[in-house]
């Protein structure tokens, strides 16, 4: 196997003119590093029956970073060359510095959470193309209802390299992978959607497997005939109960962000300065978790070099800590926690989630439905929105059905859930013992910036919440 770092080293820049001109150029700064890329990316369409889309490219650059104090200098370029990272060393020599001790390095790690190969060379192009076509087919032959069929697969693999000027020198290969299936099924002139997504830091062998993207075809077409049979949501005020897995997004969005060290040191977050404080109801812990072998979310180092880790956020109701980058670290007193993350070399790093999940409970998730004399049971999400400073969100249901006396009833259609993140947290009655994580297919934005990122949770029982329907409650 050709040696990952000859993409980042090559022409005229190699690993010791990498070391000396980082040491040259970051001399008068507290802390910063040279964040060399590169990065391949493939994705198929498929569409009505034929592909529509097939796409490969390469991109390779580097991102050249100066701290001072609360001062930030950033330059890249889509060049890996000595002479580039002198020009932009010159944006560097900008920043004045600030007479306090460099930063020390990140602690090192011998751990990989995941493998080396690339998952774009190990299946030729026409197999990848095959297996749409081969679910396309597969999935139109389950049901006479199925109208339409989408199938997408994408793959990248990422070569990392994070140069400090004190010689600290880490390198991650970081494969990503995944499949989406959705599929619209119709009946008595009504067209309903369902979709089902599977990824993470592996090979596409895994998604290969019949086992996988039957599931996937089973999984979307469910949903799709479940919301052909769907009723109009009602709206009013009621208690929710929240699935497993994947409705761990409404977390991720209404408090994870709200958790993150940059928010906090700004006093922006409704979290800032309540470290110790009871945020959640007892028995509630969320942690976010960046080491967990293979997931989508996950790092082996995050984007400047620090072992990734679990961070307990919150334990059994109560305020831990925050999630942590190394600038918002130094500036708050506290240890990195892992969570310096980037979208690409062309972006500084800031605290970000990596896998946000909360810990399973002790309550059997079908007494937690017997609880419930009149509600909804929100079984997937889709698209949401958030405001960080507040943690108000509005989250869209893809499936849901109404609780009546403690049983499932009607499916419904237009659910969606209304209210803020931190008085969702004080209104958990119920915390499931099934906790799982998503199926490997979250990305998260924040400040213009995407990552990939994983979400998690046990069923849980919420009083109280908004719900914003189509008919009356």
């Amino acid at each position: 196997m050709t040696d990952p770092r000859s993409f980042l080293y090559r022409d005229t820049l190699d690993p010791d003119n990498a070391l000396r001109v980082t040491a040259d150029v970051l001399a008068k700064a507290d802390d910063g590093e040279l964040f060399l890329q590169y990065r391949r990316a493939e994705a198929f369409g498929f569409d009505d029956g034929r592909l529509k889309t097939a796409s490969y490219d390469t991109n390779a650059g580097f991102g050249l970073r100066a701290v001072s104090g609360e001062m930030t200098a950033f330059a890249h370029a889509n060049e890996l060359s000595e002479a580039a990272i002198r020009r932009a060393g010159e944006t560097m020599a900008l920043i004045d510095p600030s007479g306090a001790t460099r930063a020390a390095p990140p602690a090192r790690t011998n751990h990989r959470l995941y493998t080396d190969a690339d998952p774009l060379d190990l299946i030729p192009f026409a197999d990848k193309v095959n297996l749409c076509q081969t679910i396309d087919a597969a999935a139109r032959a389950r049901d006479p209802r199925v109208a339409q069929v989408s199938v997408s697969l994408s793959g990248t693999w990422s070569v990392v390299e994070v140069v400090r000027p004190d010689g600290f020198v880490a390198t991650d290969v970081r494969p990503l992978v995944r499949l989406n299936v959705s599929i619209v099924a119709e009946a008595n002139g009504r067209r309903e959607t369902g979709t089902f997504g599977i990824g993470g830091r592996y090979l596409y062998d895994r998604l290969f497997e019949p086992a996988t993207w039957n599931r996937a075809i089973d999984e979307a077409l469910a949903q799709a005939l479940v919301n052909l049979e769907s009723v109009a949501a009602p709206a009013g005020e009621m208690t929710v109960l929240l699935g497993p897995g994947w409705p761990g997004v409404l977390l991720h969005e209404a408090i994870g962000h709200g958790l993150e060290g940059d928010f906090n040191r700004k006093g922006t977050s409704a979290f800032s300065g309540r470290i110790g404080e009871q945020v959640a109801a007892r028995g509630l812990t969320v942690v976010d978790d960046g080491a967990i072998a293979d997931r989508r979310g996950s790092l082996t180092i995050d984007d400047e070099g620090t072992p990734t880790r679990e961070t307990i956020l919150i334990e059994d109701g109560f305020l831990k800590g925050y999630m942590q980058d190394r600038l918002n670290a130094r500036l708050m007193g506290v240890e990195p926690t892992g969570n310096g993350r980037r979208e690409s070399y062309a972006h500084a790093p800031m605290p970000r989630m990596t896998n946000t999940f909360m810990k399973g409970g002790q309550d059997d998730p079908a007494e937690l439905l017997s609880r419930v004399k009149k509600g909804i049971f929100a079984k997937s999400f889709g698209g949401g929105q958030v405001d960080i400073v507040s943690g108000k969100f509005v989250f869209s249901c893809t499936e849901a059905y109404l609780i009546e006396d403690g049983r499932l009833g009607a499916p419904i259609k237009g659910a969606t859930l209304i209210g803020d993140g931190p008085s969702v947290l004080t209104r958990v009655q119920g915390i499931g013992n099934d906790m799982a994580l998503d199926e490997g297919i979250g990305v998260c934005g924040k400040g213009g910036q995407s990552v990939p990122a994983g979400v998690g949770q046990p069923t849980l029982l919420v009083g109280g919440l908004t719900v914003g329907g189509t008919a009356a409650g």
